[in-house]
């Protein structure tokens, strides 16, 4: 349920940045969700339309990306099939995240400005 503490994030974040730029509305919202954020998109969503009520974001429609998760060998960036144990087939080095982390970005705010 921490979904609910993010969005109110998000908006605090996106009202600070309307304030600063002296913008008249929020016409939408882009988050890119990494796959191990920990971030349930249906109830981050669901979250966004409840708090968006009475703000500046009352209008701003959320586009919602999904990030997987894939890895690479650290040496030779070698793919590292999913479900496969972590560590490099061919030089066994330790794979490295390369998308999909534990990361919750706003990519993007349309913004109306004078």
């Amino acid at each position: 349920m921490h979904e609910y503490s993010l969005v109110e994030a998000l908006i605090g974040r996106v009202e600070a940045e309307a304030r600063k730029r002296g913008a008249l509305a929020v016409h939408g919202l882009s988050v890119r969700v990494g796959e191990l954020a920990g971030v349930d998109p249906e109830l981050f969503q669901t979250a966004y339309d409840t708090f968006r009520a009475g703000t500046i974001c009352a209008q701003a429609p959320l586009t919602l990306r999904r990030v997987p998760a894939s890895w690479t060998c650290s040496r030779c960036r070698a793919p590292i099939p999913r479900g496969e144990v972590l560590r490099c087939a061919a030089c066994g080095e330790p794979a490295r995240l390369d998308e999909g982390s534990d990361a919750l970005t706003l990519d993007a705010v349309d913004l109306e400005v004078p």
